[in-house]
């Protein structure tokens, strides 16, 4: 089925996310002692304290949000990248929700992402919800069976059956001889980029390094040709 993927209707995609605030002192009260409560079960040495712990909000959507959302499709040669991202979360998302609207609505149209299935899909899913918008179709799987979720990822391709471990873009790039996209920050950085910082644009050509790398890892996988440097359009 893989080898039968018409890559020009496949959105490869990444996100960057971070705390809803910069530190755990500028929480509401009540999200405070949400998180306080989160923390318990967050905690594993004697110095977690759920302040401490706060830097790992980013990563669930009821205490963080999406500053970036990658995107990059393939015609012809070209890999095409755009990107959603700004201090306006809303904003981000409306404009992602329209390109998913107009142009990624059924007739075999795939995202993809890695470990899109776990991370990226159900958390922009959830802010989508939060900030009171209508789940465009693609990323609303309520309902649906398996084979109707449009939904690949190239870390569940991986593991082929096997669910006990995790592996990181980064070590499939290296493995196959893929530039890696983490030649300047991380996703453990992203926050104090954004909030010490204050560099978004460092932010954005570090997700859209993460989505080619999507994109030239779901070529190898189909024993394709990597997408040139001279091929990459930035829009």
């Amino acid at each position: 089925m893989l080898y039968n993927l018409k890559l020009e209707k496949i959105l490869f995609l990444d996100i960057e996310t971070i705390p809803m605030v910069e530190e755990y002192e500028l929480l509401p009260e009540n999200f405070k002692k949400l998180w306080d409560h989160k923390a318990e079960r967050l905690r594993k040495e004697e110095n977690d304290t759920p302040d401490k712990l706060f830097t790992r909000a980013g990563i669930y959507a009821e205490f963080g949000k999406i500053i970036c959302i990658s995107v990059g499709f393939l015609k012809n040669r070209e890999f095409r990248i755009k990107s959603f991202y700004g201090d306006d979360e809303l904003e981000l998302l409306k404009e992602f929700a329209d390109l998913l609207n107009t142009y990624y609505r059924g007739q075999g149209n795939l995202l993809c992402a890695h470990n899109g299935k776990e991370f990226d899909y159900p958390y922009i899913a959830r802010r989508m919800l939060i900030n009171g918008l209508k789940l465009p179709d693609v990323i609303n799987i309520a309902g649906k069976k398996p084979w109707e979720v449009a939904h690949l990822d190239t870390m569940e391709l991986w593991k082929f059956g096997d669910y006990k471990n995790y592996t990181s873009l980064e070590l499939l790039a290296s493995v196959f001889g893929i530039e890696t996209p983490k030649n300047d920050i991380d996703g453990s950085m992203v926050a104090e980029v954004y909030y010490k910082e204050k560099n978004l644009d460092r932010i954005v050509q570090y997700c859209q390094r993460d989505t080619l790398a999507v994109a030239q890892l779901l070529l190898c996988y189909l024993g394709k040709p990597k997408i040139k440097e001279e091929d990459i359009i930035y829009a």
